[in-house]
């Protein structure tokens, strides 16, 4: 049975992103979408709560998973990282 990705978060193409908010404070997220089009949703205040309130956001790094599920750990681990290793990680970005 074929059923579009967006039934079974296991399925299709993800992707990490960490955008930089207005107040300079990074938030790590996860997306089935284009990040372009997750920045666009968090910009008009309808996506993560801690966004909300600090608008704009700009998007300073993503990367794309082969899986839903992939792209959560990819998260979780970029999470637990402090900010210096976020800043690393963005810095590597040719």
């Amino acid at each position: 049975m074929d059923r579009p990705s967006d039934e079974f978060p296991e399925m299709g193409m993800a992707w990490v992103y960490i955008v930089r908010c207005a107040d300079g404070t990074l938030y790590t997220g996860a997306t089935r979408r284009e990040p372009a089009h997750r920045v666009r949703v968090h910009n008009l205040g309808q996506g993560a709560k801690y966004c909300r309130t600090r608008l704009p956001v700009r998007l300073v790094w993503c990367e794309p998973h082969e899986t839903w599920r992939s792209a959560l750990k990819r998260e979780c681990a970029i999470k637990r990282m402090g900010r210096a290793g976020k800043l690393a990680l963005i810095e590597r970005v040719p």
